[in-house]
C-alpha cells in the first residue's frame, strides 16, 4: 500500500531510498539485505526495471548477489573510510593548533558582561599560566601570584605579548 499523506509519504520513502549514499556508494537496503528494493510506485507505474524483469534469470543473479554481498559491504566500508579521512583532512587544514606553556602571559575573556556597556573591554588580565592540566586546559594566577580558583579552557584565553 502506498501512503497518501505527504508526511507519511516522505517518511516511507526516506527509509527505502534508492539513491546510493555519497559515503558508501550503496543504498541502505542493499547493505542490510544484500539486494536492491523495488518501491511500490515503480511496480504500479511499470518502470523499465519492472518491465524487463525475467524470473528465469533472477535465481542465478540472486545466487551471485549472495556470493558478492560481503565484497560490496567491504567496498562500502573502504569508501566510507576514505570519505571520512578526506573530511578530517579538510577540517584539520583549516584548524590552527594553539598551545600554552607554563609562564606564558594570557588575557582572559570576560564571560559575564552584566553591568558593562558595549565599549567595555572584552578581555581582562594579563594572567600567568601556572599549570597545564591537559591540552587545552590551564590554571592561571594573577600577576601578583594569587591563583585563580578554576582551570580555564584555551578557547577563552588569548596570548598576551607585553
Amino acid at each position: 500500500m502506498v501512503p497518501t499523506g505527504s508526511i507519511s509519504f516522505r517518511a516511507y520513502f526516506g527509509v527505502n531510498r534508492t539513491t546510493p549514499s555519497r559515503t558508501t556508494g550503496e543504498t541502505p537496503f542493499f547493505l542490510v539485505y544484500g539486494a536492491e528494493a523495488c518501491l511500490p510506485p515503480k511496480i504500479l507505474m511499470g518502470s523499465p526495471r519492472v518491465q524487463f524483469f525475467d524470473e528465469s534469470v533472477q535465481e542465478q543473479q540472486r545466487r551471485e548477489d549472495v556470493d558478492l554481498v560481503d565484497e560490496h559491504r567491504w567496498r562500502a566500508v573502504i569508501r566510507n573510510a576514505r570519505y571520512n579521512q578526506a573530511l578530517r583532512r579538510y577540517h584539520q587544514r583549516l584548524m590552527r593548533s594553539r598551545e600554552l606553556h607554563i609562564g606564558d602571559l594570557v588575557l582572559r575573556r570576560i564571560l559575564n558582561r552584566e553591568g558593562l556597556h558595549k565599549l567595555s573591554p572584552s578581555w581582562e588580565g594579563p594572567f600567568k599560566v601556572t599549570k597545564v592540566c591537559r591540552p587545552g586546559c590551564v590554571r592561571l594566577a594573577t600577576e601578583g601570584g594569587t591563583p585563580m580558583p578554576n582551570p580555564w579552557n584555551i578557547e577563552h584565553l588569548r596570548k598576551f605579548y607585553p
